[in-house]
C-alpha cells in the first residue's frame, strides 16, 4: 500500500495532513458564515474583541504550558507589529464584505490572495515570475471580475472592501514568509490579541446590546476559529504546503453550500465561471512554484 501511495506521488503520511488541512478548511468557512450572520446585527468590532476573548481562554493554557518567555519574547518587533496591522484590516474588511455580499462571492475574491501574493512578492520579496505564472495571474484576476460582475465598470464599495481585504491578507502572508523563526503558537496568541484590542477600541463609536445567546455565538466564532487555526497547522506539520494548499480551495464549495442554506444566496453562473477561473488560476501557480522549487 504504502509503495502504491509513493508511486501516485503522495506520501502515506501526507493523508493525514491533508484530512487536517480538509477539516481546517471546513471550520474556517462555517465560521465564516456564522460570522456573516451575527454581522448583521452587532458591531464588527463588537464581534472582533468577544470572538478574540472566547479564543483567549482556549489560547492561554496552551501559552502556560510552552512557556510565557518562549511565546512573548519576538525577534522583529517591528515586522511584527506590521503583520499584525495587516490582519486587523484583513479581518476587518472581510466582516465588512459578508455584511453586504454573498460569502461565496467574498470567499471567492479571497482565493485570488496566491495570486496577489505572486504578484506583490516581485516588488517586496524580489522573487521573479515567469511568464507562465504571470499569465495565470492575469487570467485569475479576470475570474475575479466575473466574480464581483462591477457594474457601469464601478465597483460597489462591499466589493472594494473585499478587495482590499484579500490585498491586506497577501501581505501580511508576505510578512510572515519573513518571520519563519517565529512558533506557530506566537504568531496565533499575537494575532487574537491584536484582533481584540483592535474590536476594544471601537467600543466609543457604540456597541448594540446582546443577549447571552448572541454573545455564545460570538464566542463560539473565536473557539471555532481556534480549533480551525490548529488543524490547519498540524496539516502543514503532517505534509508539505505544496502538499496540502491546493485543499484549501475546497472552502469554496462550503461557501456556496453555507450561503444556500443559511442565507438563500444562490451562485450566479458568472460567479461560478469566476471561481472556477480563479481556483485554476491558484492551482496552476502554486504548481509552477512546485516545479521551480525542485529544478
Amino acid at each position: 500500500m504504502a509503495e502504491r501511495a509513493l508511486s501516485h506521488g503522495v506520501d502515506t503520511g501526507h493523508w493525514r495532513g491533508i484530512a487536517f488541512m480538509l477539516l481546517g478548511t471546513a471550520l474556517f468557512t462555517f465560521n465564516d458564515a456564522l460570522g456573516k450572520w451575527m454581522v448583521a446585527s452587532v458591531a464588527v468590532g463588537q464581534l472582533l474583541f468577544i470572538r478574540s476573548a472566547a479564543a483567549l481562554v482556549i489560547l492561554l493554557p496552551l501559552v502556560h504550558r510552552a512557556g510565557w518567555s518562549e511565546v512573548f519574547v519576538l525577534a522583529q518587533p517591528g515586522r511584527h507589529a506590521v503583520r499584525l496591522a495587516l490582519i486587523v484590516a484583513e479581518v476587518a474588511c472581510f466582516y465588512l464584505a459578508v455584511r453586504h455580499l454573498p460569502l461565496a462571492d467574498v470567499m471567492s475574491v479571497y482565493q485570488a490572495t496566491p495570486l496577489i501574493v505572486t504578484v506583490l512578492a516581485i516588488p517586496l520579496l524580489g522573487e521573479a515570475v515567469g511568464w507562465r505564472r504571470g499569465l495565470a495571474v492575469a487570467v485569475g484576476f479576470i475570474g475575479v471580475l466575473l466574480v464581483l460582475q462591477p457594474e457601469g465598470g464601478v465597483f460597489t464599495a462591499a466589493a472594494l472592501i473585499a478587495l482590499a481585504g484579500s490585498t491586506a491578507y497577501a501581505l501580511m502572508m508576505i510578512v510572515t514568509r519573513q518571520l519563519r523563526q517565529t512558533g506557530a503558537l506566537s504568531l496565533i496568541i499575537y494575532h487574537t490579541l491584536a484582533v481584540g484590542a483592535a474590536g476594544l477600541l471601537t467600543l466609543p463609536w457604540g456597541w448594540p446590546a446582546v443577549d447571552m445567546t448572541g454573545i455564545s455565538y460570538l464566542a463560539l466564532i473565536g473557539v471555532v476559529a481556534t480549533a480551525a487555526h490548529m488543524c490547519m497547522n498540524q496539516g502543514l506539520r503532517l505534509a508539505p504546503a505544496a502538499v496540502v494548499a491546493p485543499y484549501t480551495y475546497t472552502s469554496l464549495l462550503w461557501a456556496i453550500l453555507l450561503g444556500w442554506l443559511f442565507f438563500a444566496d444562490l451562485p450566479t453562473p458568472l460567479m461560478l465561471l469566476g471561481a472556477a477561473i480563479i481556483v485554476a488560476s491558484g492551482l496552476f501557480v502554486l504548481h509552477r512554484e512546485r516545479q521551480i522549487k525542485t529544478t
